[in-house]
């Protein structure tokens, strides 16, 4: 009989049954949040300062929902790092089927946002209610991007809960291998979303030009 599994109740342990994903605690598994980050402008860094201040200012009004973070935060964030412009393209509510090894056990589900790139999934971007921890989108994401059909390529994603943010990296091959990036967090002093715009436009330089 065949399991079919909702991506939205999908949990590690399950991942980690019936595909063998594997978390690695490397640090040299993922460098790309880390190394060779671009710069960013003074004008980027207002944008970002004023994405900051709006959230601010949402959290004084709750409850704070899933489509109000992407409103406020996470759409403006990809407005700045140029993912709405070619190669890339932004599409909704995309529906998703993954099928273990032995097709007896099928996820299915929608994410908020995918990030494309002539028609190839790059980027896997969840919103999660803003009173969550990122831990609460970890599973789900990691089920989106195993269902992309290039596995040749590293899937790259991120998680926003509107105040924290969190990169990862998954790798097909013999063993289905992640990892993930430290959580960048609003409530931190500064403004960490200018480590965030610098960590998307590196890996978006990177499916541009992975030689790069």
């Amino acid at each position: 009989m065949v399991q079919i599994l909702q991506s939205k109740d999908i949990t590690l342990l399950e991942l980690e049954t019936i595909f063998g994903l594997q978390l690695i605690r490397n640090q040299e598994f993922f460098r790309e949040w880390q190394d060779n980050l671009l710069e960013i402008t003074e004008l980027e860094k207002q944008q970002l300062d004023k994405v900051q201040a709006g959230y601010f200012n949402l959290l004084k009004y709750p409850p704070m929902l899933e489509n109000v973070v992407k409103m406020s935060v996470l759409d403006p964030l990809l407005f700045i790092s140029d993912f709405y412009l070619a190669p890339f393209y932004v599409k909704s509510e995309k529906a998703i089927e993954i099928y273990a090894a032995d097709e007896n056990t099928i996820i299915k589900g929608s994410l908020d946002a995918l990030v494309l790139k002539e028609q190839f999934w790059v980027m896997v971007i969840e919103s999660k209610r803003a009173t969550f921890s990122v831990e609460a989108g970890l599973a789900q994401i990691l089920a989106y991007m195993l269902a992309n059909p290039y596995p040749e390529k590293p899937s790259f994603g991120m998680i926003a809960t509107g105040g924290s943010f969190m990169f990862l990296k998954l790798v097909k091959g013999e063993t289905l291998r992640y990892a993930t990036s430290k959580v960048f967090e609003l409530r931190n002093p500064d403004n960490e979303l200018y480590d965030v715009l610098r960590i998307l436009k590196r890996l978006s330089q990177l499916v541009i030009s992975p030689t790069s």
